[in-house]
């Protein structure tokens, strides 16, 4: 697993700023063990915190000047906080700097800062580095200005930065399990209510394998907003606010509201958050149980949804899923937004390496790029390290 030494990071903050930090804040990746692109419709969604984190040393300025270093590319880029507007930056600073308007716009009066930023989360890869860098750096500029920030109040703050700022139409779920992952667990978040049941990963005698498919990333191509436009028409010509009301008691049954949609599109949009959305519910209770079979066929359900209904898979991901259930895992799905990333699958304790090796072998027979797998294990939320 990727690590970011802290010593060095900081060694590099006092060289480059001339002065010492004022502290080390941290926030995790995320893998969403499922219930995939409902968070914007206020679905259901249970998502678990990564070991892989991202790091930012700080220091306050009082003039107003942010200097944000990247340790990962070498790159520093300088704003002033008073200047800041939507889009008006692009790349990775846009993250760090739509913290600072967010909190500004939020209400919190923020001054400049100084910091230096390395992320041991792998990018690209659908495993949420974006929310980790503003969570990190959300957390860090809270507290150079002396406010105490609840962390779900941070998240909404972080997601407003990626919608409005940087320009991506997200929901909150990778914002909010940046903030509230706990050691050991997953978090059943529910996005309307914004209620979260933070519940021990129950999967005794079974761990998480995720697979970096190394597939090249497609999310900014613009297919994610057309997701989420599509979603938005069909909840207007069904004549609700969001589709997760198809879920709600008394609603009609799906072939119902199918019927009612002429365009096949907007039809498998809604049939993927209709069934994702109960999928979540019943993997709450399998796991609960201790039922790891049902569970598995869940994760499987759930990427067969994603690659038929919701059209977000590609042929790298496709063949991992396939090889890894194949080869003898729970159930294995895409994670992330879909178009590249990772395939997360739930496996009996000691086959990890086995089924890694399978996917590699049949990646290499494809010709694709060799994956990158490794173990998950669910960890804590946004912090301060010093």
């Amino acid at each position: 697993m990727p690590t970011v030494d802290i010593t060095a990071l900081k060694q590099t903050f006092t060289e480059l700023y001339g002065r010492d930090p004022h502290g080390v804040w941290a926030a995790p990746g995320r893998v969403n063990l499922i219930g995939e692109h409902t968070d914007y419709q206020g679905g259901f969604v249970m998502p678990f915190a990564l070991p892989h984190a991202t790091y930012a040393v700080a220091a306050r300025r009082d003039d107003g000047v942010i200097r944000v270093h990247s340790a990962n590319n070498g790159e520093t880029h300088q704003a002033e906080v008073a200047a800041l507007h939507p889009q008006s930056v692009q790349g990775w600073p846009a993250y760090v700097l739509g913290m600072f308007w967010s909190l500004k716009q939020t209400g919190y009066e923020v001054s400049g800062a100084d910091l230096v930023i390395e992320t041991a989360v792998p990018q690209g890869a659908g495993l949420s580095s974006s929310a980790a860098l503003e969570c990190s750096t959300g957390l860090a500029v809270a507290e150079l200005n002396g406010h105490d920030v609840a962390p779900l109040t941070l998240a909404q703050i972080a997601q407003r930065a990626e919608n409005d700022f940087v320009g991506m139409p997200c929901g909150l779920m990778d914002q909010m399990i940046a903030m509230l992952g706990r050691e050991g667990h997953v978090v059943q978040f529910d996005n309307r209510s914004l209620e979260a049941d933070i519940v021990p990963f129950n999967a005794e005698g079974a761990q998480i394998l995720v697979v970096d498919t190394k597939a090249p990333h497609r999310l900014v191509d613009g297919e994610y907003a057309a997701r989420h436009q599509q979603c938005q028409q069909a909840a207007e010509l069904l004549g609700i606010g969001q589709l997760r009301e198809l879920n709600d008691p008394g609603a009609p049954t799906l072939s119902d509201v199918l019927t009612r949609l002429e365009d096949e599109v907007l039809r498998k949009r809604v049939r993927h958050q209709v069934t994702e959305n109960q999928r979540v519910l019943e993997t709450g209770q399998a796991l609960a149980a201790g039922d790891l079979v049902t569970a598995g066929e869940l994760m499987s359900a759930s990427h067969a949804s994603l690659r038929d209904d919701y059209e977000v898979t590609v042929p790298e991901v496709d063949l991992a899923q396939e090889t890894l259930v194949e080869a003898g895992a729970y159930g294995a799905r895409i994670t992330g937004g879909g178009f590249g990333g990772c395939v997360i699958a739930l496996v009996r304790t000691g086959d990890t390496d086995r089924l890694a090796a399978a996917v590699q072998d049949a990646y290499a027979q494809a010709g694709y790029t060799e994956p990158g797998p490794f173990v998950a294990v669910p960890s804590a939320g946004a912090r301060r390290i010093e």
